[in-house]
């Protein structure tokens, strides 16, 4: 089969041709993959092979009576290979999908399972080494009405070098087959837990700092915590910098913000501790 570099994808990789990790590769070293949809439709795509990784789109019965649909992107990796979460970090490639071919589907997100960190050589990056499913959910404006699901899914899977996928899947959501709502119901109970008074962050530092500072509050000992906290929005922000001071955890962020100010509800962020994991929303800092 012969692949292309869709106009889209191609400028996706020159913004990872930009991390620093990335920069020593030459634009021949990296390689593309292209998935066109099969005819035939299912409450789950057929699986899309590639290098290091297979790929699919499960759902679970139909849009609820508020046009809510939920599904899972269903990666299995080959060991020694990995993706990566909302945010990369210095290298790598976030998962994206659209699904706008059906007019019908208004908004379309994934969520994700709490991330792990990983440095190598010299970079760090936020993402899983294993097999993840990714949940997502599909907002349709009309319940009753078209649900086929044409979308098109990239992400990136990398061994010493990234691969960014292109793959488009076909989904006809409807079948409540067992296995497929099993897998959807397994991904979503993934996802961290909504932060917490007890559990969770606050900002300490004042608005405009060039270096925000994040406290930790945890149920016990955060000493090891991991934060994921991801730069969207026109915001650009370092690897967060664990800091202890007089027994409460810090987080030291780099902030690089946008020209105007965003209106959304704020910075995603994960916060991982030895007593499980939490997400929310830190103000635009």
């Amino acid at each position: 089969m012969m692949l292309f570099v869709p106009g889209f994808v191609a400028e996706r990789c020159r913004k990872v041709q930009k991390s620093p990790a990335m920069k020593a590769l030459s634009a021949s070293a990296i390689l593309f993959a292209l998935l066109i949809a099969a005819p035939a439709r299912a409450a789950s795509s057929d699986w899309f092979e590639m290098e290091g990784a297979r790929v699919r789109l499960v759902t679970a019965g139909k849009p609820d009576a508020l046009g809510r649909l939920r599904g899972a992107l269903d990666i299995e990796l080959k060991p020694g290979w990995k993706t990566y979460w909302r945010d990369p970090g210095d290298a790598g490639v976030p998962p994206t999908i659209d699904a706008s071919a059906n007019p019908n589907i208004d908004t379309v997100a994934f969520d994700f399972p709490a991330p792990q960190r990983h440095d190598e050589s010299d970079f760090k990056w936020a993402g899983y080494d294993y097999p993840v499913a990714l949940p997502v959910t599909f907002k349709f404006k009309d319940p009753a009405g078209s649900a086929t699901i044409d979308a098109n899914v990239f992400l990136g899977v990398c061994e010493t070098i990234c691969v960014p996928v292109q793959a488009k899947l076909a989904v006809d959501p409807g079948a409540d087959d067992p296995e497929d709502v099993a897998a959807v119901s397994a991904a979503f109970a993934d996802i961290p837990p909504p932060a917490r008074p007890d559990f969770g962050l606050k900002v300490a530092s004042k608005p405009g700092d060039a270096k925000a500072l994040l406290e930790v509050t945890s149920p016990g000992d955060a000493g090891t915590a991991e934060l994921f906290l991801a730069g969207e929005d026109g915001y650009v922000l370092s690897t967060p910098d664990r800091e202890i001071r007089d027994g409460t955890t810090f987080f030291v962020v780099e902030v690089t913000r946008p020209d105007e100010a965003p209106t959304g509800p704020g910075l995603h962020y994960t916060l991982v501790t030895e007593h499980g994991a939490v997400s929310g929303f830190l103000p635009y800092l």
